[in-house]
């Protein structure tokens, strides 16, 4: 945010600073403001307004990723908090088995679910 804000800053003080100079020089009428003085002042001005531009927007798709990010840690957190009940029988059972734990509970199967059959080439 510093540098999106030190750009509008730097572009407000050169167009500030380019037309008072315009100002006071047309007022004293004693010449005009050399155009390479003009055109610093804009191209200042224009470049700071474009890195303004681009911070703002990098910040903005820093914001999203970050909002992305979290969806996705919280969804995988779900998902796997889901997967681990289902297979908690499983390793238990294994580990019961190996001798690793004495007083793990083993946890059946959900039944399958019945009317699903494999068809091969000559069922049809």
């Amino acid at each position: 945010m510093t540098l999106k804000w030190s750009a509008v800053v730097i572009a407000a003080v050169a167009v500030t600073l380019c037309a008072t100079t315009n100002i006071v020089v047309a007022l004293l009428r004693t010449g005009q403001v050399p155009a390479v003085v003009n055109m610093f002042a804009i191209a200042c001005a224009a470049v700071a307004t474009l890195v303004a531009v681009i911070a703002h927007l990098n910040d903005r798709q820093q914001g999203r990723l970050t909002a992305l990010t979290e969806f996705l840690v919280a969804r995988l957190n779900e998902v796997d908090a889901h997967v681990g009940d289902r297979n908690t029988g499983f390793v238990e059972g294994y580990l019961l088995r190996q001798g690793h734990q004495q007083d793990a509970a083993v946890v059946q199967f959900p039944p399958r679910m019945h009317g699903r059959r494999l068809m091969g080439g000559g069922d049809d």
